[in-house]
């Protein structure tokens, strides 16, 4: 069969799958809805966690960052497992442990205020905003090449399917999805990685074949790396395993964007939610465990599969006659990301760093699915390829329409504006919620301000400036106090949105030179974060400190016990007139 059949068939077979898990998990609750009713064993959750984190930016675009930046593209690889570390020491725990639903709830009764939890719900609304449009772009690009429809259309056929799923099963059905979305996009990285190691290297585990030489070609007995390097000088581009040079990264930008992933990763709404839905909190401390091992087994091979992607693509194309291309170039040419332009009129493409010869237009984004192509795998293992970056991307969609719906409905409809809302039309009000939520980031998945990767780093720089010191200390610091908190949010989420902003939509055209101390959009997430902390504690230190009650909650919820449910009186809530303490108990019970 061919390409296009295989998809078909693979694609169609995994979307049903999807759709019975739905149908089945159908949830009737809010607390079903929001945190699955918090009886997802942690092994489960760890694998859910791991698709919902290893998005379209993990799957589809991150090999293919690290494929055309070489060593700086670990930054990724740094940051986004090394998030998972403090995620588990510092948060998951202990926001578990507190036994609510969402985090702009957590943030609501820990600041003692309700325009603390509206001003995280906005934040968490943004954020995952961000993501998501991400993880539509990875769709649309996904049915486009192998579906061969616009990607457009692809992006709406994506909606449909997640909105399905995140409609009628909401988390409980998210998480049994996740689960199999796991099981397919693995498979889908793992297989043909192994097949392009064994092809190219002799070995079949693509970690060891990274390190191995090639078996064959006119680089034959020579390392992978060693080859790649001396290719990269004779075409005029930096070398592949080189730091810090020049046409690469500096070192504080380096160092910017993977501290800015790593909190990200640690104050991402749609990852903290995960871990609600555990029983406990050590379940939540498993559940974390189990993720890491998931996400590393495509983390670890990711480098592998972009060096194989780029000594494949340059053999395969560079000095190649235009006529002569093979099927899989004409293919993806059709889908315009990629491209030749003969500035020399010779009919040959050639490829090179130099921009003013370069006639080779790559999007990175197309690395990992066009690799099975380039390295002639059979044709069910390119269509496994695709439905694996369909799994990833709606995935973690799926995780991140969640956190937008219940920001509206629980955080902000139920609990300030119509607190005496029943239980049914919460649930009726998040279904529709995630509905809007789709249609929007369907159409910024269509024009997205960057690549896949990219759009996804801005959204963890934002969630780092916003998130990561306010949970921190609301965990760890009685003195925080709730202006404090409001003021760190408002500002670090409002300096690092105004600086991607300028830079990526404003004034593209702006480059390192104009950066704030060399750090790049991508970056600016840490500078945000530091500034959170300095105006939080800031404002802290000149404001009256939280009530006893509330200094009790960040005592109780660090105890080594099983206590669940904090529950703070309605009497400490400074600034607001009814709401959270109104629905403390209902939520406790649920």
């Amino acid at each position: 069969m061919s390409i296009q059949t295989w998809t078909y068939v693979i694609v169609l077979a995994t979307f049903a799958g999807y759709a019975a898990i739905a149908i089945l998990s159908r949830v009737r609750s809010t607390a079903g809805f929001y945190v699955a009713g918090r009886g997802v064993s942690p092994l489960a959750n760890g694998m859910a966690t791991g698709a919902d984190w290893m998005s379209a930016a993990s799957f589809i675009s991150m090999a293919g960052l690290i494929s055309f930046i070489g060593y700086d593209g670990t930054i990724y690889l740094m940051g986004w497992t090394g998030g998972y570390v403090l995620l588990a020491l510092l948060l998951a725990p202990y926001l578990r442990k507190y036994g609510k639903f969402t985090v702009p709830e957590f943030v609501g009764d820990r600041y003692y205020s309700q325009t603390a939890r509206v001003v995280a719900a906005f934040c968490a609304i943004f954020v995952s905003f961000t993501y998501v449009c991400g993880q539509m772009r990875g769709v649309g690009i996904v049915f486009s090449r192998f579906l061969e429809v616009p990607i457009e259309l692809g992006v709406v056929i994506g909606m449909l399917v997640v909105l399905s799923y995140a409609v009628l099963g909401g988390m409980r059905g998210i998480t049994y999805t996740q689960v199999a979305q796991y099981v397919v996009l693995i498979l889908a990285y793992l297989i043909p990685a192994g097949a392009i190691s064994y092809k190219m290297t002799g070995q079949v585990i693509p970690q060891i074949g990274f390190g191995s030489a090639l078996a064959d070609g006119p680089n034959a007995g020579v390392y992978l790396l060693e080859a790649l390097d001396q290719i990269h000088r004779d075409l005029g581009f930096p070398e592949y395993t080189a730091a810090f040079v020049a046409g690469k990264r500096s070192q504080i930008d380096v160092l910017a964007i993977a501290l800015a992933l790593m909190a990200g990763t640690a104050g991402l709404p749609h990852v903290l939610i995960r871990f609600y839905t555990v029983p406990s909190a050590s379940g939540a401390r498993w559940s974390a465990f189990w993720a890491l091992i998931f996400i590393g087994l495509l983390y670890t091979s990711a480098p592998a599969v972009a060096t194989f992607a780029r000594v494949n693509l340059i053999q395969t194309l560079h000095d190649t006659p235009y006529t002569e291309v093979p099927p899989w170039f004409s293919n993806w040419e059709q889908t315009g990301l990629i491209a030749f332009d003969d500035k020399d009129g010779d009919g040959r493409i050639f490829y090179s760093g130099d921009p003013a010869r370069n006639e080779l237009e790559v999007d990175r984004d197309i690395m990992v699915l066009a690799n099975p192509e380039i390295a002639e795998l059979p044709a069910w293992v390119v269509a496994l390829v695709a439905a694996g970056g369909l799994a990833a991307a709606l995935s973690t969609a799926a995780g991140l329409l969640l956190v937008m719906s219940s920001s509206v409905s629980h955080d902000l409809w139920k609990s300030v504006i119509r607190p005496d809302m029943s239980e049914a039309n919460e649930l009726r009000l998040a279904r529709v919620i995630a509905g809007v939520a789709v249609v929007v980031a369907g159409y910024f998945g269509v024009r997205p301000p960057g690549f896949v990767s990219e759009v996804v780093a801005f959204a963890f720089g934002l969630a780092a400036a916003s998130f990561f010191p306010i949970l921190v200390l609301g965990v760890f610091s009685r003195r925080t106090t709730k202006e404090g908190a409001i003021a760190g949010m408002l500002v670090g989420i409002g300096s690092t949105a105004a600086y991607i902003i300028y830079f990526r939509l404003l004034h593209p055209e702006l480059g390192s030179d104009a950066w704030l101390f060399g750090i790049s959009p991508q970056g600016i997430g840490t500078l945000g974060m530091l500034v959170n902390f300095a105006v939080t504690l800031g404002v802290t230190g000149l404001t009256e400190a939280p009530p006893a009650e509330v200094q009790r909650l960040v005592e109780q919820i660090r105890l080594p016990s099983d206590y669940e449910g904090v529950h703070i009186p309605a009497p400490v809530r400074g600034d607001s007139a009814h709401g959270i303490a109104a629905s403390q108990g209902a939520d406790s019970s649920r």
